[in-house]
């Protein structure tokens, strides 16, 4: 059973088919048992958006709506106004994502180039600001640390994750990224407003105090998104938790790095993206990939 869209809706999300992926995960639920899933993920590509010719930025988007998109982010970065003509967009698809091409007015153009000048210097989160789709997306190393977490030292860490996030319990608005290790005990924490600042502080703090993942496992109290993934991959961590949902990009990125995730952490069950991984090809996680083989001969798939 494929969750989350029901049969003849995919079209409809956001008016486009490629909106929307399946990728195969295995559920690992609390009592010990495991079901295999074709779940849906929202599709992500870098959209570069040029205006009047000027590369200004590449963002990471759902592929649909673009022109849509580009007129609402022009407006956004007070390039036209409201009372002014919609922008015409010309959206180009090419191997390494899209390209949106619009016009502004003449008058615009000054301040266009002002904003190009501004933006080459803002530290905006993510990619945006890089002007060329072949940057976007760039090979991530290989994921060599082990981690020796099985499913119910997860459910441990999930467990105590509240009481570490004091932040949060006095806000509800913070982020926490924590550094658990082989037993499901939580070493430490960093909170933060931002889901990949909180992933930076754990990730520093450990550089700074010289603290490998030692058989242990990063959790994340946020959805998966490919920057977090990247992050990851090249902190050399072996194991990505996160409370929500992944992207295709970002399951397909932790892939390419072998790099195991546990998505969709919830207190009762799992979502592993094990099913990419062959026997010989991962290794980052040798106790949890033990434990889906000897439960994939029970296994049902729904």
């Amino acid at each position: 059973m494929r969750r989350g869209v029901n049969p003849g809706e995919r079209d409809q999300i956001c008016g486009n088919s490629e909106s929307l992926a399946y990728m195969p995960f295995e559920r690992l639920e609390r009592d010990g048992g495991t079901r295999l899933i074709d779940r849906a993920v929202p599709e992500e590509v870098p959209v570069a958006i040029e205006f009047n010719g000027i590369g200004y930025a590449v963002l990471m988007a759902t592929p649909a709506d673009i022109e849509d998109l580009v007129c609402g982010f022009a407006l956004g970065e007070r390039l036209n106004t409201p009372d002014e003509r919609p922008l015409d967009v010309d959206v180009h698809r090419t191997e390494y994502g899209i390209v949106a091409r619009a016009t502004l007015p003449p008058a615009q153009t000054g301040l266009l180039l002002d904003r190009v000048r501004h933006r080459a210097t803002d530290s905006s989160c993510g990619i945006c600001g890089i002007e060329n789709l072949e940057r976007a997306i760039r090979p991530l190393p290989r994921v060599t640390a082990q981690s020796y977490a099985g499913r119910q030292t997860i459910f441990r860490a999930l467990d105590a994750l509240r009481d570490h996030q004091p932040l949060n319990r006095v806000t509800a608005a913070a982020h926490a990224a924590a550094h658990v290790d082989s037993e499901g005990r939580i070493v430490e924490v960093r909170e933060d407003v931002g889901r990949h600042n909180a992933f930076d502080k754990l990730i520093g703090a450990m550089w700074q105090s010289g603290t490998s993942w030692s058989g242990g496992f990063a959790l994340l109290s946020s959805r998966c998104s490919y920057e977090l993934v990247e992050k990851a991959a090249i902190a050399n961590c072996p194991l990505l938790v996160t409370i929500s949902a992944p992207t295709q990009l970002a399951t397909a990125r932790a892939a390419s790095a072998g790099l195991m995730l546990v998505v969709l952490a919830r207190a009762d069950s799992l979502l592993t993206n094990s099913l990419l991984f062959t026997d010989t090809s991962f290794s980052a996680n040798k106790t949890l990939w033990y434990d889906l083989q000897q439960c994939r001969g029970a296994s049902q798939k729904i």
